[in-house]
This record gives structure tokens, sequence and C-alpha cells, in this order.
């Protein structure tokens, strides 16, 4: 077993050293300069969009919304990378690890943009439910006609984030009910796999009726607390600022050997939480019913910024405005907890342990409808789904009693491998990007509602939902 923690390790360690930041710094910037910062420019159209209803089909049926969409994509990224993920960032890499997750974000928010308007481009019809459905594996088969890259990526997504990220959110769960309450995790582990059957064998619709009331309420309640913390710490924030800049630079002295462990941290973690062209929130984003595809591209982009700079800021400061990460050995959501009893007594503990419930329960969901769309797409076999389905809470229980180092380190291999699968992906297909970006801008420009056809992009491969206008949503 130390074998291969030492390997894993190891790899990770390249991966996320050398070859995945080149390749993540290096997309994201691609696009950002190739769209003129279009993630920062269309902010307020972000906005404005997340309140738009969803369009009705030929039969007067509404498919799921834009806001919709946002939350299932929101209940996989808001989840234990915001309370426990920058906990370890800060525990490993310092304060100057929170620089490199913002910078990561900024950055991302055109990849996550990209890739999320490809999957509306590609997306498909579901035959038994009507439901749309997509991402990355049908994109690039679709797109770039390359069948047996899109079941590479649809097998590893459906490892990562059924599997691997179900032990990881469980993992968290279990802890910090342990820290809390003096609970045997094996019995809280047995509690959410039931919770969790029950959700994953009621279908796409119960999964959205549970994410659009747990996510927003879930997320309004942990800012408010870090809010809390931020003003009754006031004093000491132009302190805690002034820290996290130069710590990430390795000019504030305590830190200043860990500049590499900053940027390494920083972007693992941030990548785990806010998942920017990693491929997992175009899922997501191929289930909604809008008029134009860059329109959930938008909105994708918007998940990202608050995730990262909303959710996981707010993490940062209930740390670092306690000095319990300079104290205490914990390096995850004991961490956050840690630092929030410092802060607000015991009974903020108690919360945070709920709220890491609901986050990380919400996340849960979110991450087994990606393997659900993935399976799909490999075969569409009711005896695969089902198996599928009890592999996922065999392993939200194999999590709950899981080494933590272990299941961080297995998470971050796979995340790594899917989202260098998905970013070459969205490179080779941002000629088909670009004509459609430029057509949602033309059209807006008019003072258009933008609608997409088809013959708006020449040569834009297999496309199935955007032909005439009867089925052009």
């Amino acid at each position: 077993m130390e074998l291969f923690e030492s390997i894993l390790k190891n790899v990770n360690t390249f991966l996320y050293s050398y070859l995945l930041i080149i390749v993540l710094v290096g997309v994201g910037l691609f696009f950002t300069f190739k769209t003129r910062c279009i993630q920062f420019r269309l902010i307020p159209e972000m906005f404005r969009l997340l309140t738009e209803k969803s369009p009705k089909d030929q039969k007067g049926k509404k498919g799921i919304s834009s806001f919709q969409a946002f939350t299932i994509s929101a209940a996989s990224r808001i989840g234990t990378g915001n309370i426990a993920g920058v906990a370890t960032a800060i525990a490993l890499g310092g304060p100057g690890a929170v620089f490199w997750m913002w910078i990561i974000a900024l950055i991302g928010g055109a990849s996550a943009l990209i890739e999320s308007t490809l999957a509306q481009v590609y997306k498909v019809k579901d035959p038994i439910t009507g439901m749309y459905k997509g991402g990355p594996a049908y994109y690039i088969e679709k797109g770039l006609n390359k069948k047996w890259m899109g079941i590479l990526f649809a097998v590893v997504i459906t490892l990562t984030y059924g599997f691997v990220f179900n032990a990881v959110q469980a993992n968290t769960i279990t802890i910090a009910f342990e820290e809390s309450f003096d609970t045997n995790r094996l019995l809280v582990g047995i509690i959410i796999s039931i919770l969790t059957a029950i959700i994953v064998f009621g279908g796409l619709k119960r999964i959205v009726n549970v994410t659009q009331i747990i996510v927003p309420v879930m997320a309004i309640a942990y800012i408010a607390i870090a809010l809390i913390v931020v003003i009754l710490n006031m004093t000491a924030l132009p302190e805690v600022i002034m820290l996290i800049f130069k710590s990430a630079f390795g000019l504030e002295e305590a830190f200043a050997g860990m500049i590499g462990a900053a940027i390494m941290n920083g972007i693992k973690r941030g990548l785990f939480s806010n998942e920017a062209g990693m491929g997992s929130a175009p899922n997501a984003a191929a289930t909604a019913s809008v008029s134009h595809p860059v329109k959930q591209g938008l909105i994708q982009a918007l998940g990202v910024f608050i995730d990262t700079l909303v959710v996981c800021t707010a993490t940062a400061a209930i740390v670092l405005l306690s000095d319990a990460y300079l104290q205490s050995d914990a390096a995850s959501v004991n961490l956050t907890q840690a630092s929030l009893v410092g802060s607000l007594g015991d009974w903020s503990g108690i919360f945070l342990a709920i709220a890491v419930f609901l986050f990380a329960f919400s996340t849960i969901i979110g991450n087994y409808y990606y393997g659900e769309t993935n399976i799909g797409f490999i075969k569409e076999s009711k005896t695969a789904l089902l198996l599928f389905r009890i592999l996922v809470v065999g392993f939200v229980l194999f999590g709950s009693i899981a080494k933590v180092q272990v299941v961080w380190d297995l998470a971050d291999l796979f995340m790594a491998i899917m989202a260098l699968i998905n970013l070459i992906a969205i490179l080779l297909l941002w000629k088909v990007a670009k004509p459609v970006i430029n057509d949602y801008l033309e059209q807006r420009k008019k003072g258009k509602d933008p609608v997409f056809y088809k013959k708006n992009v020449p040569n834009i491969g297999d496309v199935e939902c955007w032909g005439d206008e009867e089925d052009k949503r």
C-alpha cells in the first residue's frame, strides 16, 4: 500500500508540476486572448441569462432551464473542494495557494465557456426520457469524428465522478461529523449511501428538483457565515489579503520556500473546485433547453467565478482569519472547522458539519449524473446503468471509511487525465466554437434574442438539435 501511495504521489507531482499546468493555463490563455476576454466582458449578460425561462418544445413542454442546468453543475462544483479543498491547499501550499486558485478561475472561465457552448452544439435528445444530454464524449465523437476518444473520455469521467470523487465527498462528510458529533464513520456512511440510492434511482428530474433547492440555500448560508467572520475580524482583513499576495510570490518570510507548493496546490484544489476545462460541467450544460448554445457557455463561466471567487474565498477568509492553520496538523475539513470554531464558537463547528453534508451530498448527486450521461454514451443498457448505480452507492460507502490522503490522491490523478483529454478536444474544436460565439455576439449587437441554426456555421459536423426552427432548442 505504501508503494502504491508513493507512485500515486510521484505521478501527480509530475502532472501538476509540469504537464497539466502548461496545458491548462495555455489553453485558458489561448481562449481568453482569442475571445478578447469574453468571460469578463459579458458578466452582466451572464446574470441576465440566469433568470431566462426555458422555451417550450413542439408539445408545449418545458425542458431544463438555464438556472436548473446551472444548479446541476453547481451541485457538483460547490462541494468539498470549497471547504476541505481550500483548507488543504492552504495547509500544504500556504496562503499563496489562494491567489493561484483565483488565477486558475479567471483564466479557466474562458475554457468553461467554450466547453459548455460545444456541449450545447452537439447535444442529443434521449429517446427514452425526451430530455437533452451531451458533454465532451458527444462533442469529441460528433465534432472531431473520434469515437474512440469519446469512449475513453466517457470511461475516465465515469470512474472519476461516479466513483472516486464521490468517495471524496463521503470521506469529507464522515470526517466532519466525527469531528463535531463524535459519530461512527461507518454508520454515517451507511446513511449517506441509502440517501444516495434514493436519489440516483429517481432519474434526472429528481436530481434537478433536489439540486435547485439545496445548492442556492447552502451556498447563501455558508457565505453568510463567512461574512460574519470577516466582519468580526475586519481590522485583520487587509493584512490577510496582503499575506495571500506576498505568499503567492514567495515574498512572505514565513512562506518564502513554498512558492512551488502554493502554485501546485492552488491549481490542484482550484481545478478540483471550479472544474473549468475539466469536461464535467458540459454534461450539465447540455441538458438545458436554450435558444443559443453560447447562453449555457456564459452560464457555466459564471459558475466558475461564483465557485472560486465567492465560495472558495469565503473558506480562505475563515481559515486565514484564524491562526489554526499555523498551529494544527489538520489539513482538510477539520482545519476549516477548527478555524470557524476559533472565530465563532462551538456552534459554528456543528453548522459547518451540516453545511458539509449538504454541500457534499448535492455534489454526489451532480457527480452521479455526469457518470450516468457517459454510461449512456458508451452503451444504452439498463443493466449497465443499474450496475453503475449500485457501484456509485458502494463507492460512497467505501469513501466514508477510507484513508483521507489516498482518496484525494486518486481524485487528483483521475482529474488530471480527464482534464487533459477534454482540453485537447476543445482546443481542436475552437474552429467550431469561434463562429458560434461570433453568431451570438452579432445577434446581440443587433438587439436580438439570439437563436442558433445549424446553417449559421458551415462544416459544423454531426449536429442533431439545431436544424430548423421547430427543433432549434
